[in-house]
């Protein structure tokens, strides 16, 4: 290979990229693409050769390169290239590279020298090369040739572009040196999108080409016609070594040969060259590495520290020491036991804001789904009045009574007792499904140890379903002890006195704290509509005790309805075939409209648990929910309802006491449900937890059993053991590569507003007095670039000799790097060859030198 500089950075990045394999990571360096702009024929593919350091690009005169060429370049053990539309072939001989290039790039352009957007992907595979894209595109032209389009120049403009906009791809403008530099399109295009030069080069080409006595010196020192990075000459192999087979080796000693030898550049020899590109290019790459190490570094001490905590536990890890598996046990199940109290009664820490779980999802239970599930059995208006009015009639038999009895009250009231048993029973199997789900997530920091996860479980889980079947009796109990006697003593009963008085008013809708309007809840639902009137929308509902209101949002300025609660009810309804909202309408019981023309509306809420609420709080407002029909009218007997006043009168009288005395027992179900869950289930599963469940684990088995570690936690603390290792290595090797590599400052700007001229500009120096016909002269001394720090009396600077050395020049001392900013001489008077008519204005008077103003100078 020809590329040493390249070669000396594999080791450097092989290291980084073994050192973050082996933390399982992927060292992500992205190394800069290098792009070749150019006009034909400039030596582009030349170029990106010698950097490669392989012959394998088509070569000729005209437009060769007719489709961009994407090479990516992968370190590898073996040397072979791939192409991405001949998948599967490896091509060991890169003769048969350049002609599978060349045959592709037929297949779609055609051989009259045709173009093409549409990229040869090609992959060369090499210990030599480091993990690179380079990418050489057509030459840029006005005027089409052959098969090709008259819009040639855009199209090729517009292909070049979409590669050199990217930030982290190197510009390397090529420009031979027989041709006009300040109309160089290479240099154009690239100032377009890296207008402060921080990623072009100027590459110039063709040197040994240059007509006799004359050279590029003064733009090759960054003096003409300034680039921030400079200009770097190159010699390419010609057409002739080519066809011959010129080696590459060959043809950079000849090149080095030439520099060493010419008499305008031997002094800055060290600076030219494709071995010199080679290095700048590759010292680029080891700027664009140290440049991306402090955030590898940051991100790897930052790893580092959150694993020092665990580590420092495992250093001096036993995994059969019986003292510590006892330590172990005893630690996680007091563990278990804070994480279930925690759970249940709530803490400030680790506090999940996902959803209800534990605790409030129990209490949610207590005080929202059980009292609906009351008043849902409770309050069936029409089958209970049916009820009364058979036990009435019953009661009586064959005779009419004349007073209303009070075995009917006692009948109805105790039928309605035991109704409350099955929602009682149902919220007690709410409260232990939700026991058996905390215990299930309490016991996930347990999964270090399968069994003892597993036997935790089971005990737990099983004194659960214990409590479970003394809770429900007592539950039962409970309603029991309300059937045993009926108080009409009490104090809340409204008495018989007030039952009648209640009949000559009709009965309206239970209002809670009436008198006042009580906001009970606020919040988002949908309003589902059909799209003919409006389709669903979002808005923000106001539920109180007099009336449900809707807003546009939740300022509560612009109210779109209010719809008052009287004869409202509540029905669920079936979630549509696409539909994920949980759905429930509102409806009249009189068959009134409830909003425009509609009978119903559907309200929608995202969650399960914001549908309940919104129904639990819509009972609070008075707002039953729909009983299913157990009786259909026509089968009801004819004289169900064809009561006379007075059994009409004593019906309503039982109604009202039954409602009242209902009410009682439903108020002292609710208070004492919660108290006895707590207290028969929760309360004594924690206390079995922190008292009895070690004495149930250690007679479960054996402890050595119950503490077994899983193969996954010990493949873990292996894995963070090697990884620790793996990051402390990883963060040495980025220590040594910051202390043995070296990193070039960016070049100070320079005045490069001569690019878009367009105007002919002189590049090229006459070796003689007289210039040759139809070429202004360059001009040797202070000529536009970039201005000295300490500017100096214009006196005459002694002659720069012609011979091998290193003089004060463009670039300094040799070692200095040519990206850095060039120290600056002395300027003196130019020499203007007599008889040659002077195109500049004066200049100052104690500096002869005569400026263009097409060329800025530095005083601008």
């Amino acid at each position: 290979m020809g590329n040493r500089g390249m070669e000396d950075l594999i080791p450097l990045i092989n290291k980084l990229q073994d050192a973050f394999s082996s933390i399982g990571q992927s060292c992500n360096l992205d190394l800069p693409q290098i792009a070749v702009v150019g006009g034909q024929s400039a030596g582009k593919s030349s170029v990106l050769e010698n950097f490669v350091g392989r012959d394998f690009l088509p070569r000729g005169s005209g437009i060769v390169t007719r489709r961009p060429l994407i090479l990516q370049l992968v370190n590898n053990k073996a040397e072979y290239a791939e192409f991405l539309h001949c998948k599967g072939r490896k091509f060991v001989d890169f003769d048969e590279v350049r002609q599978e290039i060349e045959a592709e790039t037929d297949r779609i352009t055609g051989s009259n020298k045709g173009i093409s957007p549409v990229p040869i992907n090609l992959r060369v595979y090499s210990p030599h090369v480091l993990n690179l894209t380079l990418i050489d595109l057509p030459g840029m032209t006005k005027i089409a040739v052959g098969d090709q389009p008259v819009d040639i120049e855009h199209q090729i403009r517009d292909m070049i572009m979409q590669f050199i906009t990217r930030d982290s791809c190197l510009i390397l403008a090529v420009t031979p040196a027989n041709t006009d530099l300040a109309n160089s399109d290479a240099l154009k295009v690239a100032k377009e999108v890296d207008p402060q030069g921080l990623r072009t080069i100027g590459v110039i080409t063709k040197l040994d080409l240059m007509d006799e006595g004359t050279d590029a010196r003064e733009i090759l020192e960054n003096k003409l016609l300034p680039l921030r990075r400079g200009y770097i000459g190159v010699v390419n192999r010609s057409q002739k070594d080519i066809d011959g087979r010129k080696d590459i080796r060959a043809a950079l000693a000849a090149e080095r040969k030439f520099f060493l030898s010419h008499p305008s550049y031997r002094h800055m020899a060290e600076k030219m060259g494709t071995t010199h590109l080679q290095k700048t290019l590759n010292q680029q790459l080891t700027n664009h590495i140290r440049d991306t190490l402090p955030g590898l570094r940051s991100k790897l001490q930052s790893q580092l520290l959150s694993l020092e905590k665990e580590v420092e536990e495992y250093k001096n890890f036993r995994p059969d020491d019986p003292t510590r598996k006892t330590k172990a046990l005893l630690q996680m199940v007091q563990q278990f036991g804070v994480d279930f109290e925690k759970r249940i009664e709530g803490s400030g820490d680790q506090v999940d804001t996902a959803e209800l779980s534990g605790g409030a999802r129990i209490n949610r239970i207590f005080h929202e789904r059980f009292p609906f599930e009351l008043v849902k059995i409770v309050f069936d208006e029409k089958e209970l009045r049916r009820e009364i009015s058979h036990a009435i009639k019953n009661v009586h038999g064959v005779r009419t009574g004349l007073f209303t009895p009070d075995l009917a009250f006692e009948t109805i009231v105790k039928k309605q007792i035991r109704k409350l048993k099955e929602p009682s029973l149902k919220c007690v199997d709410l409260v232990v499904s939700e026991l058996t789900t905390l215990v299930r997530k309490c016991s996930n920091k347990l999964g270090s140890f399968p069994r003892l996860r597993e036997e935790t479980e089971r005990i737990v889980t099983s004194y659960v379903r214990e409590r479970e079947g003394k809770t429900k009796d007592q539950v039962l109990l409970l309603i029991d002890v309300e059937l045993s006697y009926i108080n009409t003593n009490h104090e809340d009963f409204i008495g018989f006195a007030n039952a009648q008085q209640r009949n000559t008013v009709s009965k309206k809708r239970a209002i809670p704290n009436q008198g006042e309007i009580l906001v009970i809840r606020k919040g988002w639902l949908t309003l589902n509509i059909s799209i003919m009137k409006g389709g669903s929308k979002d808005y923000w509902f106001v539920l109180t005790a007099e009336s449900l209101s809707w807003y546009k949002d939740e300022e509560e300025k612009e109210k779109k309805y209010m719809l008052p609660l009287d004869n409202l009810k509540l029905r669920d309804v079936e979630k549509g075939f696409m539909s994920t909202k949980h759905i429930f309408a509102i409806f009249n019981t009189e068959q009134r409209n409830v909003y425009k023309d509609l009978r119903q509306i559907d309200l929608a809420c995202d969650a399960q648990e914001d549908m309940d609420s919104w129904k639990a709080s819509f009972l609070r407002a008075g707002v039953y929910p729909e009983k299913d029909q157990v009786e259909s009218e026509d089968a009801a007997p004819a004289d169900s309802f064809s009561m006379d006043p007075q059994l009409e009168r004593q019906v309503e009288t039982i109604r009202n006491l039954v409602d009242s005395y209902i009410n009682i027992v439903n108020k002292t179900i609710r208070d004492l449900m919660p108290k006895t869950i707590m207290h028969l289930m929760i309360n004594n599963a924690k206390d079995f937890i922190h008292s009895e469940l070690l004495a149930y684990l250690y007679s479960s088995g054996d402890q050595n059993s119950l503490m077994e570690e899983s193969a996954d936690t010990a493949q873990r603390r292996e894995e963070m053991l090697r990884m620790y290792h793996a990051i402390k290595e990883a963060l040495n090797l980025i220590g040594d590569i910051t202390t043995s590599t070296i990193s070039t400052p960016v070049p100070p700007p320079v005045n490069d507003s001569w690019v878009p001229e367009t105007s002919p500009t002189p590049q090229r120096r006459p070796a003689t007095s007289a210039p040759p016909p139809n070429r202004p002269p360059a001009v040797r001394g202070s000529a536009p670039g970039p201005p000295p720090l300490n500017p100096t009396p214009p006196f005459g600077a002694p002659p720069i000799p012609s011979r091998p050395g290193q003089p004060m020049n463009a670039f300094g001392n040799s070692n200095q790097d040519p990206f850095s900013a060039p120290p600056l001489i002395p300027s003196r008077p130019a020499r203007i060859p007599p008889g040659i008519p002077s195109r500049r204005p004066p200049g100052a008077p104690n500096r002869p030198t005569i400026i263009r103003p097409a060329e800025p100078s530095l005083l601008d």
